[in-house]
């Protein structure tokens, strides 16, 4: 008897080429197949175990998947457009050129904070890859929604799967990387949002007035506060003249890095969104 024998076991791992589904399919196990250019129309899989399967070419349409099992499948070149999928388990299941519906899929990502980014992480890379911007924008919200829940479970959640996966010190580092999270979304919504980039610089030049009329100027009067909200845009932006403004070359310099940051920011979002179409 080799090692293979004592490590391993057949995993009775069948390809199907070429096949066409002609019934309902309710309670059944159909695990670890390979399915090749399979078909199926208008048919209910109901309860039915496709873990670990791999559909590569398939096409199903108009087909209804009712509390299905998908644990560690590959959806590779297939086609599922009008197919719908009701309580069904995708995780660790990935998603590859296949052209699936996102709302199709809403009622079946998994509960687990965790496991529903990385479902849909797969998605957003399978969008992109057919070029749905919309979708691909849906799927980045969500994701994102997903990471900021289970960053924030992961240090305050007194749960038994947190406490003992994040101990003292991988629990303090998870408060980082939330807190972190959280100030990176407020200031350009983590790479996806425009508002919020407008958000950060309305906030940064009301700083500014406020810095010039209170700290500089000293002045109550009405002139010099719409003087100050007026002169706000071309101090930050680099067009007023700094031989006039009361602003010293400290002041002046942290603006300029803050404005390079910002343009940054803003050429960031700009390049992604237009890159996935």
């Amino acid at each position: 008897m080799g090692i293979e024998d004592i490590l391993f076991k057949e995993n009775n791992n069948k390809k199907i080429e070429d096949k066409q589904f002609i019934r309902d399919m309710n309670c059944e196990i159909f695990e670890n197949k390979i399915l090749v250019r399979a078909t199926a129309k208008q048919l209910s899989f109901s309860h039915v175990k496709f873990n670990y399967c791999i559909f590569e070419h398939c096409y199903f349409r108009q087909c209804v998947f009712d509390s299905c099992e998908f644990i560690g499948c590959k959806f590779i070149s297939s086609n599922f457009y009008g197919s719908n999928f009701v309580g069904c388990n995708f995780i660790y299941s990935t998603f590859e050129k296949t052209l699936v519906e996102l709302d199709s899929l809403m009622g079946s990502l998994p509960p687990e904070e965790n496991l529903r980014a990385k479902l849909l992480r797969s998605l957003r890379v399978n969008f992109q890859q057919q070029g749905d911007v919309n979708s691909v924008n849906r799927v980045i919200r969500l994701e994102l929604k997903a990471a900021k829940e289970h960053l924030l479970k992961s240090w305050v959640s007194n749960k038994i799967y947190y406490r003992g996966k994040y101990k003292e010190w991988d629990r303090f580092k998870k408060f980082i990387e939330w807190t972190t999270f959280q100030l990176l979304d407020l200031i350009w919504g983590n790479g996806e949002s425009v508002y919020k980039l407008c958000r950060t610089v309305l906030l940064i030049l009301s700083i500014i007035s406020i810095h010039e009329i209170y700290y500089l100027k000293n002045s109550d009067s009405t002139s010099d506060i719409i003087q100050a909200i007026l002169n706000s845009p071309s101090i930050f932006f680099g067009i007023h003249n700094t031989t006039t403004t009361n602003f010293g070359e400290i002041t002046l310099t942290i603006i300029y890095f803050i404005r390079l940051v910002i343009f940054g920011l803003f050429m960031s979002i700009l390049i992604k969104r237009i890159s996935r179409r």
